[in-house]
């Protein structure tokens, strides 16, 4: 810690903003070995969207807590492994773990550990859970397979009063 981020105050030592980001366990462990290891990306709310829309299939990973979520930790070690057996077929990225909530919220995500699947910056669908590997590899697959749609987020899609009328028929 610099010199300058420090103040004391009587026998209390206090920070003074800014200070550099604690290198602790947002930085280590499973999840960041998916980004020095394995090619996948940080991504936050600013820069998802961004990193979205370079195309192609992208994968996100919602860990979740890894004490409440062990099997967030589990999935972490398996998506570089499901990427490999699909031939690479998508990028991956994981979200820092204090910004999860937030993020996992936008695109209707309720559960931990989630996939967050998108295509060319649209959202495609969400897979929750740990699953034994051929589950996974088929769910996945199957995943790949859909086409893009609305993110289940909190809301209710709405359609004009006149929608029926205008095709014809009556309601009752």
């Amino acid at each position: 810690m610099s010199k300058d981020s420090l103040e004391m105050e009587g026998s209390e030592a206090r920070l003074k903003l800014p200070v550099q980001a604690p290198q602790g366990r947002a930085s280590e462990g499973l999840i960041a070995r998916l980004v020095s290891q394995h090619g996948a990306s940080w991504v936050d709310g600013e820069t998802i969207q961004a990193w979205a829309e370079q195309g192609g299939d992208r994968v996100v990973l919602f860990a979740g807590d890894p004490v409440q979520f062990p099997e967030g930790q589990d999935v972490a070690v398996v998506l570089p492994e499901l990427r490999r057996a699909l031939g690479g077929r998508f990028e991956m990225a994981v979200v820092p773990r204090e910004l999860e909530q937030d993020l996992a919220r936008r695109y209707g995500s309720q559960r931990w550990p989630s996939l967050l699947f998108l295509r060319d910056g649209q959202y495609v669908a969400t897979l929750s859970g740990m699953h034994d590997w051929e589950v996974f590899l088929n769910e996945v697959e199957r995943v790949l397979g859909l086409p893009v749609s609305r993110a289940p987020t909190i809301g209710i899609p709405l359609v004009s009063a006149n929608a029926s009328n205008a095709a014809g028929s009556a309601c009752h």
